[in-house]
């Protein structure tokens, strides 16, 4: 796979304030790249980011999406190269019927390798293997002087780790390599769990980090009192062949489909989404879980992206749409962790769908939002006039308590709380600047929050 390779496209678009292309080689990245203006330019996936880190208002967007892989292929060892416009939609397809599996895997499957590394995108197994950057062996980044550079962990280690997680304001990722996990089935044995408070669900995941590769919990950030924080847990791991029983007959143990079954209305009142309608909801789906299950049988799209079985899902937000805040709190800090969930639930913005997970150890990307504690991300509907003081003040007393907000999922964080909640950030402008000097790359984000 040569340069003129690594990126393929169909033609140029205007977007609203900026224009966007898909060229069709290196070469024609720096052809771009020669012409591009003050406003700079930044690279875009399937554009599945709640934040405004893949826009560049009155500049260039660089999509790098692929339709067609049909090169992709996957050593003996697991190991693939991948272009970064490759989708993990395309990549799962191609690789788990021979038995592997994303080391990383994000609540979505439509989303670019490229993107993924760049977001430095956590799973449901952090705690146990670490975000994507961790699993990553040589990139191949288009440089803003034009030329590709390959760098890993051991080569060009401080423009690697610059990379991962760096949002795409180092360069354009366009090939990198990856270490697949092998499965011996595409099915998971997966355990539900309900918990009653906060408490009791934190004393599980604890568990969890020594018993299972996976694990996340649905969490109720609207009902108060002694319930509050109630939950449901899900941990699990692929299932072996002998747990498969009928499954396994014939080619099935490696059987991956995933389909969009229903899809969301085209319409939906602006008020659904009022506190009473989500204490609803929040209350039948947690009376509707069992108070415990064992190695239930679970399809890779069913346990890992679940939404990506809706088509149109953002849609039931109504026209205003959402806020998804996700936030990190260490080891150590769980009173913040708590002080959060009673705030939310008391307040008057509901949060409509709340996760709770684990982390484990960060990794040495600067601006890599994983840390060892806890992470929350919840949903609110971007209507609600609430919500935006509610959030304000809560992410001053994160950054206090040594926490973080995902930088790939924010539209509105403060600027003076980044370097506060990033300490790395000044180490993550000098790579920058020693690689792009003339300010190339840029992206709405990067001026919103004054990090270049």
């Amino acid at each position: 796979m040569g340069d003129d390779e690594l990126l393929s496209g169909w033609g140029r678009s205007t977007w609203s304030r900026a224009n966007a292309t898909r060229p069709a080689s290196v070469g024609d990245l720096r052809v771009l790249l020669a012409d591009v203006d003050e406003r700079g330019l930044i690279a875009r996936g399937l554009g599945r980011s709640y934040g405004d880190q893949a826009t560049n208002a009155g500049g260039l967007v660089v999509e790098t999406s692929r339709i067609d892989d049909a090169a992709l292929s996957v050593g003996p060892d697991g190991r693939v190269r991948l272009h970064g416009g490759t989708t993990i939609e395309n990549l799962l397809r191609t690789v788990v019927p021979q038995g592997w599996f994303t080391p990383v895997s994000p609540g979505t499957r439509f989303v670019t390798i490229g993107g993924a590394i760049a977001n430095d995108v956590h799973g449901k197994n952090h705690h146990r293997d670490g975000s994507i950057g961790s699993h990553v062996e040589e990139l191949e980044l288009f440089c803003a002087d034009g030329t590709v550079v390959r760098c890993s962990p051991d080569v060009e280690s401080e423009l690697f780790w610059a990379t991962v997680g760096g949002m795409g304001l180092t360069g354009i990722i366009v090939a990198a390599t990856l270490r697949l996990t092998p499965i011996p089935s595409s099915r998971l044995q997966v355990d539900t769990t309900r918990l009653a408070s906060l408490d009791a669900l934190m004393d599980a995941m604890r568990v969890a980090d020594h018993t299972s590769r996976y694990s996340v919990a649905w969490i109720d950030l609207v009902t108060t009192g002694r319930c509050t924080g109630r939950s449901v847990l899900t941990t699990g791991d692929f299932a072996p062949l002998d747990g498969l029983g009928d499954d396994a007959l014939g080619d099935g143990a490696l059987a991956y489909d995933p389909r969009q079954r229903v899809s969301a209305p085209a319409t939906v009142p602006s008020g659904l989404l009022r506190r009473a309608t989500v204490r609803a909801f929040n209350e039948a789906w947690f009376r509707r879980a069992p108070r415990r299950r064992i190695a239930e049988l679970q399809t890779i799209s069913r346990f890992f992206h679940p939404l990506d079985g809706i088509r149109g899902w953002n849609r039931l937000y109504g026209r205003p749409g959402f806020v998804q805040w996700q936030v990190v709190v260490p080891d150590g800090a769980e009173e913040m962790l708590r002080e959060i969930v009673h705030t939310i639930a008391r307040s008057s913005a509901p949060s409509f769908l709340a996760v709770l997970k684990r982390f484990g150890p960060a990794d040495p990307a600067p601006l890599s939002f994983p840390l060892l504690g806890w992470t929350l991300a919840a949903d609110f509907p971007a209507g609600n006039r609430s919500v935006a003081p509610l959030l304000d003040a809560l992410d001053v007393k994160v950054a206090a308590a040594g926490g973080r907000i995902y930088l790939a999922k924010d539209a509105r964080l403060d600027p003076a709380l980044v370097p506060t909640m990033y300490p790395r950030l000044g180490e993550w402008q000098a790579v920058r600047r020693s690689v792009d000097p003339g300010g190339r790359w840029q992206s709405d984000l990067a001026r919103r929050l004054g990090i270049l």
